[in-house]
């Protein structure tokens, strides 16, 4: 089903202008995923290792295999750059890839794109591997009670279909160049159907498709900050930050006080603590009379006498 994304209510630079029309990630992508599967095609179906063709072997240990029947931790990778045929081929790196993920790393860059594209495709893969077995048994293990691998870049392309329909709501896609529907409908509506598909006897694996859809929508999420309770996870860093910033005021006025008191008010002396006494009982003198001084004043300025003469 051949489609278009137009530019709706967007502009679009040409090929000729801003944007290269195939910018780093993606040129590398295709020119790999090509170059795969012209070697593993013809290198597979030409020769043979042990009298086993080249091409279950690459199968075996480059695709996807399921849990206890021959899974390594690299083909969550590997298997991403393998296709089955021409037309899996075409569709995921024309029709996916380079349609809708061309814009993309524009508006990104190239090394968030390629981290966001290689992350779609591994949770793709882990999507594939921990579920299939309880919701598609069919597309994971044959008949004979052998593994059946899994290839193919759709769950990363589907996580890139994701991202557009995020940042391009509203952008035109033209289903056979005719149709317009908008983006978001478009997409929405080929996860609903991959959804609807789980669990059908067909060698589509849904299950990793949904897998990198659904990363290509939690990444989106947290990246604009849009995803659930936001506000209440904004609200209570903006509280303990306030707290940490009134604490450090403290501290800070706790210090400036300290630092005043050490340079202005030192400890006084005997001497000084005397006179101050003594010009205050003067002082009480001078407003009230000597018959205003209590019993101790008294003392305390005969004593301060004795020491003068």
């Amino acid at each position: 089903m051949p489609f278009y994304p137009g530019q709706g209510n967007y502009y679009r630079p040409s090929m000729f202008g801003g944007f290269q029309f195939f910018p780093p990630v993606i040129k590398t992508l295709l020119l790999i995923n090509a170059a795969v599967f012209i070697i593993l095609g013809l290198g597979g179906k030409m020769f043979s290792l042990g009298g086993i063709p080249l091409e279950y072997i690459f199968n075996y240990y480059l695709g996807l295999m399921p849990l206890g029947h021959g899974f390594y931790p690299w083909q969550l990778i590997t298997y991403q750059f393998m296709h089955a045929d021409f037309w899996h081929l075409l569709y995921n790196m024309f029709f996916g890839l380079w349609m809708f993920g061309m814009e993309v790393e524009h508006m990104w860059g190239s090394k968030r794109f390629l981290t966001f594209y290689l992350l779609c495709g591994v949770v793709a893969g882990m999507t594939q591997l921990l579920l299939a077995p309880l919701l598609e048994p069919m597309s994971v293990i044959d008949r004979a009670g052998g593994g059946i691998p899994t290839i193919g870049a759709s769950g990363a392309v589907f996580g890139v279909l994701v991202a557009f329909a995020m940042l391009f709501p509203d952008r035109y896609i033209y289903i056979y160049f005719l149709l317009p529907v908008k983006a978001k409908y478009f997409i929405f509506g080929l996860i609903i159907f991959g959804v609807v598909s789980v669990g059908s006897q067909t060698t589509i694996a849904n299950l990793a498709h949904l897998g990198g859809a659904v990363t290509g929508y939690v990444y989106i999420l947290i990246l604009t900050k849009r995803f659930p309770l936001q506000g209440a996870v904004d609200r209570l860093g903006w509280w303990l930050n306030s707290r940490k910033f009134r604490q450090a005021e403290k501290v800070q006025d706790e210090v400036v006080d300290a630092k005043v008191f050490d340079i202005n008010e030192r400890p006084k002396t005997e001497q000084e603590i005397n006179q101050m006494k003594i010009d205050r009982i003067l002082d009480k003198i001078s407003s009230g009379g000597y018959q205003s001084l209590t019993e101790e004043e008294k003392r305390i300025l005969f004593e301060a006498s004795k020491k003068l003469n």
